[in-house]
């Protein structure tokens, strides 16, 4: 470890869900911002290894890293706030600490002793840490979890040692809680920013700064309160105010001069920062040109998180043409039958998400159908790529029983089948098809197009593929096969000729998006739902001049006329 690399922990108390991970990441964006080199970790306290065998309800997304690391969604956050690119070494879990712990005692490397939650557990909590600091002037640890949580107290006690380990000078500890708006008072109430913080002291934790969730900006006198009570220069304490987007969040923390006292604290010279790029960006978002409404057909729509990267990549995508894009969130158990469909009469592109499990597969194959004869521009990604293909292959080459293993174990034409190497599988965590992996495009394809380069890489997750056996007769029937592994020759991307935008793809581009370097496949599936929303644009004034015209015809007849035309009838 380079002896300039300092350590920056955030903590949260209170409440979940204030944002550990856009603080965290938009403080990265900042450090950057004047020059300096970052990296950021999370600890999450349960005890999954990991959690790619979590429920999406419980857990949200499961962010996948490139080699192959199945982590928390604010290390997606972390990817799209800053330059830095997360590996399977920035993240931990109690799960994964323990795992590592328990695996060297069974070796015999702690030579006899009692193995205990300290030193042992916190040395290894430390120790990771230590695997991210090499090269980068500033290590940002997220510790998921609220204080006071009986899961999260080993890293609480591993960051406190951290300081005395590697020396005052290089170690802040920021603290996010929550300053809530009672209405009825009509008053900002600080108790509970009290309370954390003198939970977080009586672990040994004197926090440096504070971030103070509210809905409208602190006051000075508010913010003396908290100083006074909570032993923090007031100039540490930093309104962390609701905001519009989360892009805007990195904007104001530097108004409210974060950064600046970061550095300060951490006695480092940086550059000024040059916040253009997003300041570039809020004035994007704030003043698009169009709008365009994007059906999200999925099996996880009840916690939109489920599909957090998915979400931002679809807004990433309209940023470059100054569009914004309306997410209506579809579940597909509600689309089985035509009159489901209903919902998708306002939509200008329809993208199928993965998922897993047969439930809402049929509802997602009438979307599919609806987007493919409606001509609606349409996105398949994973699941959404595999059950395109069973459509097709029902529907256009009349494989009726077409299925998927995953699905239907007995189907007669497995279109979709169990990757070669997953037969022996057992175990369901981290054994599927992970991280990323080589294409090969056609230079005819849509997908081409997009990227501009043959040759792609992208980040995977799964375990089924298109089924090679049936190429010759989906591709003879109109289905093109526009990507390849050039390793294994598995299907990676299919697309249809003759339509809008028609694309599956069964890897993740969403993973790789960012608000300033969106992925090309979004940049060109909104692209495709602008067409289609200027066509359904024209397509309705058509029929209101026409049914205008009627009107006025009708108006415009004679009595005489109308008595002619109702004797010829």
């Amino acid at each position: 470890m380079p002896p300039k690399t300092k350590f920056i922990f955030i903590t949260g108390g209170v409440v979940s869900g204030l944002g550990k991970g856009i603080a965290s990441s938009s403080i990265g964006s900042l450090l950057e911002s004047r020059g300096l080199s970052i990296t950021l970790q999370k600890f999450d306290p349960y005890i999954n290894v990991d959690p790619g065998t979590m429920s999406p309800f419980q857990h949200g997304e499961v962010f996948v890293t490139d080699d192959g690391a199945e982590t928390d969604l604010d290390l997606g956050h972390y990817e799209r706030f800053t330059n830095a690119r997360m590996s399977r070494l920035n993240n931990f879990t109690t799960g994964k600490i323990y795992d590592t712990v328990i695996q060297k005692e069974r070796r015999g490397d702690y030579l006899g002793r009692t193995i205990q939650v300290i030193p042992h557990i916190t040395d290894e909590i430390k120790a990771s840490i230590m695997k991210v600091a090499g090269g980068v002037d500033l290590v940002l640890v997220e510790i998921g979890g609220t204080v006071g949580d009986i899961e999260s107290l080993p890293f609480l006690e591993a960051i406190r040692q951290f300081k005395v380990d590697v020396g005052r000078e290089n170690v802040l500890y920021i603290h996010l809680t929550l300053v809530p708006f009672i209405g009825g008072s009509g008053e900002l109430k600080t108790k509970p920013t009290q309370h954390s913080v003198q939970k977080l002291r009586e672990i040994g934790i004197q926090p440096d700064i504070l971030l103070c969730r509210c809905e409208q900006k602190l006051s000075k006198e508010i913010k003396s309160k908290i100083a006074l009570f909570c032993n923090v220069p007031v100039e540490c304490v930093i309104t962390a105010i609701d905001v519009e987007h989360i892009y805007d969040v990195p904007l104001w923390f530097h108004q409210e001069g974060l950064d600046e006292k970061i550095v300060e604290l951490l006695n480092i010279w940086t550059k000024a920062p040059d916040l253009s790029s997003w300041q570039k960006l809020a004035d994007t978002i704030r003043n698009p040109e169009r709008e365009v409404t994007i059906g999200i057909v999925g099996k996880y729509v009840d916690l939109t998180d489920s599909y957090k990267s998915l979400n931002e990549a679809l807004r990433h995508g309209g940023y470059s043409s100054q569009t914004s894009v309306k997410l209506k969130f579809i579940d597909s158990e509600t689309t089985e039958d035509a009159k489901g469909l209903d919902v998708l009469d306002d939509v200008d592109g329809i993208l199928v998400p993965g998922g897993f499990g047969e439930r809402g597969v049929e509802g997602m194959t009438s979307a599919i159908r609806h987007a493919r004869e409606k001509k609606i521009p349409f996105f398949g990604i994973c699941l959404g790529m595999q059950v395109a293909v069973i459509e097709f292959a029902r529907n256009v080459c009349g494989l009726t029983q077409a299925n998927s293993l995953e699905f239907n174990p007995n189907t007669p034409d497995p279109v979709i089948s169990l990757m070669e190497e997953q037969k022996a599988v057992h175990n369901k965590g981290a054994t599927m098809r992970l991280g990323a992996y080589a294409c090969t495009l056609e230079k005819s394809s849509k997908s081409f197009a997009a990227y501009g380069e043959r040759e792609i890489n992208e980040r995977h997750r799964h375990r089924y593929e298109f089924n090679n056996q049936y190429m010759d007769l989906l591709t003879q029937h109109g289905l093109k096969v526009a990507g390849i592994s050039p390793k294994t020759g598995l299907v990676e991307i299919v697309e249809l000729d003759g339509h809008p935008w028609f694309v599956g793809c069964q890897f993740h581009p969403e993973f790789k998006s960012r608000p300033m370097s969106p992925h090309p496949l979004f940049t060109h599936f909104i692209d495709a739902a602008v067409a289609q929303s200027k066509r359904r644009q024209w397509e309705q004034q058509k029929t209101q001049l026409s049914a205008a015209s009627s009107s006025l015809e009708s108006a415009e007849s004679t009595p005489a006329e109308k008595q002619e035309k109702s004797s010829a009838c």
